[in-house]
């Protein structure tokens, strides 16, 4: 089981990024996936889930501004990430929540 994030990048306040985890050695599609980040000197907090089903959960703070997606074909886990806020500032890993895999991690920096 592999995950590579990448996408991540320093955008403005209100900008927009879309982070990508390609996924290799299983089948995104048949397990549940997240991803989730870590601020600096903060705890691992969940940001959205997405279900084998297509069904999404999201964060309190992100609702309305970040979607989960993937696509089967590329086997790939997307975050589009929109009306970014200085605390989205964090580094987002993609998870598979059986077995509690997770990639190396993609800095997301907002700042103006």
């Amino acid at each position: 089981v592999q995950l590579v994030e990448s996408g991540g990048g320093l955008v403005q306040p209100g900008g927009s990024l879309r982070l990508s985890c390609a996924a290799s050695g299983f089948t995104v599609k048949d397990y549940v996936m997240k991803w989730v980040r870590q601020a600096p000197d903060k705890e691992l907090e969940g940001v959205s889930t997405l279900y084998t089903q297509g069904e999404t959960i999201y964060a309190d703070d992100v609702k309305g501004r970040f979607t989960i997606s993937r696509d089967n074909a590329k086997n790939t886990l997307y975050l589009q990430m929109n009306s970014l806020k200085p605390d989205d500032t964090a580094v987002y890993y993609c998870s598979r929540v059986t077995g509690n895999y997770r990639g190396q991690g993609t800095q997301v920096t907002v700042s103006s």
